[in-house]
């Protein structure tokens, strides 16, 4: 056997060459056979770390491979992986918005060399090991930086989530997603776009819808079963009564943390994090509310679009975000016909509806 180690150490500003502690330490272990085991043991992450996690399906284009898995089972998608392993995935929908976080990771670290209020990414797979490898190379091929590895070898992964302190989870499994968000956690279906639009290289920019996203569905469940007239009066009526959060909201409270830590060293205009709130509610009837409450919340949005019912796909082309959120599936389908990666929240009463038409359930055979 064949056993090599590499130690990474960051040196004390104020001793020159003097390490002052162990950041990182990889080691690889060749046992023959042309199998290795590769280990990395990096310093615990911290607990105010903002920790997105995402799968191996959202980060790289593994359309080919998971064919080969569906129509030829575990085996044959293993070996395929393992015999291809030297040549780097493709990207996959949430690769931009990975490489967006790790550019605002770049500049905090800038003016904060200390801190560890930063994203922290994980590789979130029921991949078994084997296919590890392939992974960890198209991860170095692009520098990415994630050394967090959850590979669960064929079970999901969901029930680590929270050991992992995830503040996000992407999935292209919807079932994944669901259950996530049934355990609390903030969490999207992610879909390729049809056709690519040019992204900014120097600012995270986040989407969001308001209703069954940041907000809860109780606003929605009146429109669906009264009518916009019913709607428009009730909001009007509870106006100063601040909404229930929704399932995204604690990841834009996670982004407005790092925002402010901007602020704090001026640097509100020239912020690398923008969020946008992306709503068919009309502002004059509705919108109101919507505001009253992000502000209750001591939270800040960016820009807020009301569309008033308007389609969402052509504004959000303008907007170019990294990432759109939103729980009504013909949005995102708008949004992925103009090039916007958008992540379906599968969440409330807009999941029972299609393009506002209550989805009729299978009648149960008797």
């Amino acid at each position: 056997s064949l056993f090599t180690c590499r130690i990474t150490s960051r040196e004390h500003p104020a001793s020159g060459s003097q390490p002052s502690c162990i950041t990182k330490v990889s080691a690889s272990l060749h046992i023959g056979n042309g199998f290795s085991v590769f280990l990395c043991l990096c310093q615990p992450k911290p607990q105010n770390a903002v920790t997105i996690a995402v799968s191996s399906r959202t980060l790289f284009n593994m359309v080919a491979e998971r064919k080969i898995f569906v129509d030829e089972g575990v085996e044959k998608y293993v070996a395929f992986q393992v015999e291809h392993e030297n040549d780097p995935l493709k990207p996959g929908p949430a690769f931009p918005f990975v490489k967006a976080l790790m550019n605002v990771n770049t500049r905090l670290r800038n003016l904060y060399p200390d801190s560890e209020e930063l994203f922290d990414i994980v590789l979130m797979t029921n991949n078994h090991a084997q296919v590890g490898v392939r992974l960890i190379n198209s991860i170095n091929h692009y520098g990415l930086t994630i050394e967090r590895f959850c590979m669960t070898g064929g079970k999901s992964p969901i029930g680590y989530l929270k050991a992992y302190m995830t503040n996000l989870y992407l999935s292209k499994s919807a079932d994944k997603v669901t259950e996530a968000i049934e355990e609390g956690i903030a969490a999207a279906t992610v879909f390729m776009p049809k056709q690519e639009n040019d992204l900014s290289d120097t600012q995270l920019r986040v989407a969001f819808d308001g209703d069954a996203v940041l907000f809860s569905d109780e606003s929605e469940i009146i429109v669906k079963k009264h009518g916009l007239d019913t709607f428009f009066e009730h909001e009007k009526k509870f106006e100063n009564q601040p909404l229930a959060q929704g399932p995204l909201k604690c990841f834009l409270e996670a982004l407005g943390k790092l925002q402010r830590k901007f602020y704090a060293k001026n640097e509100r205009l020239n912020c690398p994090i923008r969020t946008f709130l992306v709503t068919a509610r009309s502002a004059a009837s509705s919108g109101a509310r919507v505001l009253k409450t992000l502000r209750s919340w001591g939270l800040e949005i960016d820009e807020a679009l009301f569309l008033a019912g308007a389609p969402k796909g052509p504004l959000l082309q303008k907007i170019r975000p990294h990432i759109f959120f939103d729980d009504q599936m013909f949005h995102i389908e708008g949004a992925n016909e103009l090039g916007t990666i958008s992540a379906h929240v599968p969440y409330g009463i807009g999941q029972k509806y299609n393009k506002g038409k209550l989805i009729e359930e299978p009648k149960k055979e008797e």
